[in-house]
C-alpha cells in the first residue's frame, strides 16, 4: 500500500478534518501544549493486523494542517519487528507505540483507531474465510461492495487477510451480469457485442444462474463463468460441465484453453468449504468488506 499516494493522503486528511482534530476543544483547554506522551496501541482480541502504515501518515498530515509548533515536533512510531500488516496477533499484544506531543496524540486518537479497527476487522474476517477452505484449490475473492471512497484501503485489508482482490472498479474487467443481459438483448447478443468490441486481452466473464444460461454462455464463447446463487451441488455440476466443454473444444493456441469459474451469492463461513470442494476456482464473498465487524483495538496514552 502506498500510504503517500494522493488518493490515500486525501482520505486520511478528510478523516482528520471531519473530526475537527485540530480544533479539539477539550484537549486544547486541558492539556499543556508542550507535554510529551507515549501511546500504546493494543489488540483487545485475536486479530489480523491491517493499516499500521496509516499511523505515521495521520501524524504527518496533522502537522500539515496545524500551524502550531507542537504539531511539528519530532514523533516516533515503533512496532515490534514481528508485528506488521497481515500478521495474526493475540489479545493483549502491542501493535505499535507512538511518542509525540500529548495534544496531537489525544486529538488524532479516534481517527487512527477508527481506521485500524475497520481495516483489521476486514483482514480478520477474510482470514477466517481463507482458513475455512485451506487445502482446496479455491481462492477467496472480494467484491465491489465497499464503503464509498474506502475501496483501495478495504481491498488492501482483504490482501492482508490472505484474500485475493477481484475487480478494483468497473473499468478493470468485463463482467456481464443479469441486468446487462436483460438490457442488452439477451445473453448471446450481449456477449457477442462484448467479444467484438473489447480491447486486447480483456477477458469476458458472464454471470449465469441456471444450467440453461451456462449452456448459452459456453455456446457464445464466454471466457470466464460466474456461477451465481447456486447450491454447492449445482456449482459442482457446472464446473464439470465447463471441463467437458473445454475437453470437447480445447482451442487452437499454444496455451491450453481455460475457463475460470467463480461462485458467489449466499456464501458464508458455514458453507464456504462445501463450495470450495466443488472444484471451483474462486469464491467471491461480499461480506468481507460490507459486513466485517470492527476489530477491538484500543490506545493507552501516558505522559512521558
Amino acid at each position: 500500500m502506498d500510504w503517500k499516494s494522493h488518493r490515500i493522503d486525501a482520505l486520511l486528511e478528510q478523516a482528520l478534518v471531519e473530526d475537527q482534530a485540530i480544533a479539539d476543544a477539550t484537549t486544547n483547554l486541558t492539556i499543556d501544549a508542550n507535554l510529551r506522551a507515549t501511546a500504546s496501541i493494543l489488540a483487545r482480541q485475536e486479530l489480523v493486523v491491517a493499516g499500521l502504515g496509516a499511523i505515521p501518515r495521520f501524524l504527518e498530515i496533522f502537522a500539515r494542517l496545524d500551524p502550531r509548533p507542537q504539531a511539528h515536533n519530532r514523533f516516533e512510531v515503533v512496532s515490534h519487528p514481528e508485528i506488521f500488516d497481515g500478521v495474526r496477533v493475540h489479545k493483549g499484544q502491542v501493535l505499535a507505540v507512538i511518542r509525540h506531543n500529548a495534544r496531537v496524540l489525544l486529538s488524532s486518537e479516534r481517527v487512527i483507531l477508527n481506521l485500524l479497527q475497520h481495516l483489521s476487522g476486514i483482514a480478520t474476517l477474510t482470514r477466517k474465510y481463507v482458513d475455512a477452505i485451506e487445502g482446496t484449490r479455491a481462492r477467496v475473492l472480494d467484491t465491489r461492495k465497499t464503503v464509498p471512497g474506502m475501496r483501495a484501503l478495504e481491498k488492501y485489508a482483504v490482501l492482508c487477510g490472505g484474500g485475493t482482490n477481484h475487480r478494483i472498479d468497473l473499468a478493470s474487467g468485463i463482467l456481464i451480469k443479469n441486468n446487462h443481459i436483460a438490457l442488452g438483448g439477451g445473453l448471446g447478443a450481449a456477449l457477442t457485442r462484448a467479444l467484438e468490441n473489447r480491447k486486447h486481452n480483456q477477458r469476458i466473464q458472464v454471470e449465469v444462474r441456471t444450467a440453461q444460461e451456462l449452456e448459452e454462455a459456453l455456446e457464445y464463447g464466454a471466457e470466464a463463468i460466474l456461477l451465481d446463487n447456486m447450491t454447492p451441488e449445482q456449482v459442482r455440476q457446472s464446473v464439470e460441465r465447463i471441463k467437458q466443454a473445454i475437453s470437447t473444444n480445447p482451442g487452437s493456441g499454444s496455451e491450453p484453453r481455460r475457463i475460470p469459474t467463480e461462485a458467489s451469492g449466499g456464501i458464508v463461513l458455514e458453507n464456504i468449504r462445501a463450495y470450495a470442494e466443488t472444484g471451483v476456482d474462486f469464491i467471491s464473498v461480499g461480506a468481507l468488506t460490507h459486513s466485517a465487524k470492527a476489530a477491538d483495538i484500543s490506545m493507552r496514552i501516558v505522559a512521558g
